[in-house]
């Protein structure tokens, strides 16, 4: 009868994460297809006496279901040659994925990564603040064998640590705030800018209006600047100034639907390459 091997423990292992890290991270998370649950990536960085310093990463398209696991093997080795080329220094020492904890689908990820290096750390980023904060935890995994057979992969926390400065770290605890303003269109953003230009004149006619009209004691430096703002405003026809709002109208209309055309045709190619993705 084979025997039954557990495991009996791993090397002892710190993880330091950068801040770009989550940064890049949180990003993938916002940019992510509808419907997507979460995001998976490379992670890059530097191993040196037992402690893996963490300094970059990339997204990687995947699918997965409770049925089987995609990976963009491609998209992820091309990027990995990428880097190699830019920062030779860093290398692939994991992955990550957002979420709290692990799931079922992460044994055969941590297996695929397995063959890209050597005991790879597995990063998990909480991204939906569920526990009012951003949550990161780091795993290594332990087979699980019966004899030569492996039945299960084991994953084991290890220490994991933000390794911030301090300008960084108002960054990161920005955050994990939940204060989230919602950003504007380009059109309501100029519609904001154009009232807030119109409140500014009125306060300036209504100023000019009452030191005329002597209710007010006149102020030299607000007339200088009020004086300097009229003077570099030049001077056009209501025709004129009427064709050139048309016209870089219909400018930036050109270039939000080219925008919009190219974002349609990465997505439907991403779409279409990770369905014939193979299998792990």
């Amino acid at each position: 009868m084979a025997p039954f091997i557990l495991p009996v423990g791993s090397a002892a292992t710190t993880v330091r994460v950068q801040p770009v890290v989550l940064f890049n991270v949180c990003d993938a998370y916002v940019r992510r297809n509808e419907g997507q649950e979460r995001v998976i990536g490379t992670l890059l960085g530097v191993i040196s006496e037992g402690v893996i310093d963490v300094r970059n990463c990339y997204a990687v398209p995947h699918d997965e279901s409770s049925e089987r696991v995609a990976v963009d093997i491609t998209h992820h080795q091309l990027l990995a040659g990428l880097q190699a080329k830019v920062n030779p220094k860093e290398v692939v020492v994991g992955w990550y994925s957002t979420g709290d904890g692990v799931s079922g689908s992460d044994a055969l990820i941590q297996d695929f990564y397995s063959r890209e290096c050597q005991n790879p750390v597995h990063v998990t980023i909480d991204t939906t603040l569920q526990n009012q904060s951003l949550a990161i935890k780091a795993y290594v995994s332990r087979a699980l064998l019966l004899g030569e057979k492996q039945l299960a992969t084991e994953f084991v926390q290890v220490d994991c640590e933000v390794k911030t400065k301090d300008l960084e770290s108002l960054g990161v605890d920005l955050m994990e705030k939940e204060i989230c303003e919602k950003v504007q269109h380009d059109a309501d953003s100029l519609e904001t800018c154009i009232g807030q230009l119109s409140l500014c004149l009125e306060q300036a006619s209504d100023y000019v209006d009452q030191v005329v009209a002597g209710k007010r004691k006149p102020d030299q430096a607000i007339g200088r600047s009020i004086a300097e703002a009229v003077s570099q405003v030049p001077f056009i026809s209501k025709q004129n100034l009427e064709q050139l709002t048309n016209d870089s109208a219909q400018d930036v209309l050109l270039i939000m639907y080219l925008s919009n055309l190219v974002r349609t045709q990465l997505a439907l190619a991403d779409r279409l390459g990770t369905a014939a993705l193979p299998l792990l």
